[in-house]
């Protein structure tokens, strides 16, 4: 059964079904929605669980084998398994059918998976999956849709944002939904439940320095080639990770891919960057959107999905590498060129 993020707390009110599959490239949602089964599993008296990374060189039939062995003392069990790439292979294929035509007794298999395009989607694996247990997809919020997300995550930690509060922090973490989280927790712990004021969530938010990640995108978009160097490196230094400063480019490419179409169709860039919240965030916006055209953003957003694929295994590189070309492409530095 396909079941949605909205719905999974009601669903987990009721009996636990022998399969779930997680899948998505938004790491906070899908870590929750896990998070939420097995808390309640634990509930109900699945006090076992034994965790498998489905990475290259996996051994399918340890799956298999797990799902077959009867605890010493009769314990229910979750089979928490990770499945990095979103495509389990032929022989991992093979062995969730088998695993989905006889699940076990007591035991919950759990798993979480990077996205999975259409074709798997239609793959016989998947489909065993969905028949006998539940299949959810996790979405990165829209850019137009964050502040709303983080009002209602607000809320529901007992704060009450009044006035701009909820879009400030939304400008601020461009679109990354666990630095959203993080701030969301932080401001909780500072302020208290209670009555929140945009001046109390700029005055915490702009103290922490994780967001030099920001100022990366700024000078990118400034075209200040050596000061995304140093700042990339101090980054890396202080055990930034790739994954979460990914997030703020993609947020911030896709606005610009679409910004850049709105130009392109005839609107002046003033109207365009009108949009904008943040007045500090309007001359690097305006700057990239001069420096580069649609194309040009929809061919540095594909840079992007190669650095994911890098940071998951997919591809061969290395993700610092790919992050600091896909920095200075977007301040305009030419990093290839045809010989001759």
């Amino acid at each position: 059964m396909k079941l949605f993020p909205e719905k999974l707390n009601t669903h987990l009110k009721g009996d636990l079904l022998p399969v779930y599959f997680f899948s998505g490239d938004e790491p906070l949602q899908l870590g929750e929605a896990a998070d939420a089964v097995r808390h309640y599993a634990r509930d109900q008296g699945f006090t076992e669980r034994e965790v498998m990374h489905a990475e290259k060189g996996f051994d399918w039939n340890d799956l298999l084998a797990s799902s077959n062995a009867m605890s010493l003392f009769a314990e229910k069990k979750i089979i928490d398994l990770r499945l990095p790439t979103g495509k389990p292979g032929k022989e991992g294929g093979a062995a969730l059918v088998e695993y989905a035509e006889r699940p076990p007794e007591d035991t919950v298999l759990l798993i979480s998976s990077a996205k999975v395009d259409k074709r798997s989607q239609s793959a016989k694996w998947y489909k065993a999956l969905d028949k006998v247990g539940a299949t959810l997809q996790v979405w990165p919020v829209e850019p137009n849709d964050m502040p709303r997300w983080i009002d209602q995550r607000l809320r529901s930690r007992g704060l009450q944002p009044e006035g701009d509060a909820s879009r400030w922090i939304a400008e601020r973490v461009e679109g990354n939904m666990l630095a959203a989280a993080q701030e969301v927790d932080k401001l909780l712990l500072l302020n208290g439940e209670g009555s929140l004021s945009a001046e109390q969530a700029e005055e915490a938010v702009s103290s922490s320095a994780r967001f030099d990640a920001f100022k990366l995108l700024d000078a990118a978009l400034m075209g200040d080639a050596p000061r995304v160097v140093r700042i990339l490196g101090g980054l890396r230094e202080e055990g930034a990770v790739p994954i979460q400063l990914l997030g703020a480019f993609n947020y911030k490419i896709r606005s610009l891919v679409d910004m850049a179409a709105q130009i392109e169709n005839g609107k002046a860039i003033d109207s365009v960057t009108a949009q904008i919240w943040d007045k500090k965030r309007k001359a690097p916006v305006r700057a990239g959107l001069q420096r580069h055209n649609r194309t040009r953003w929809q061919m540095l957003l594909r840079r992007a999905a190669r650095l994911d694929r890098v940071i998951k295994g997919a591809s061969v590189g290395n993700e610092w590498d790919e992050l600091l070309q896909l920095s200075l492409m977007m301040a305009g530095v030419r990093l290839f060129r045809a010989a001759g």
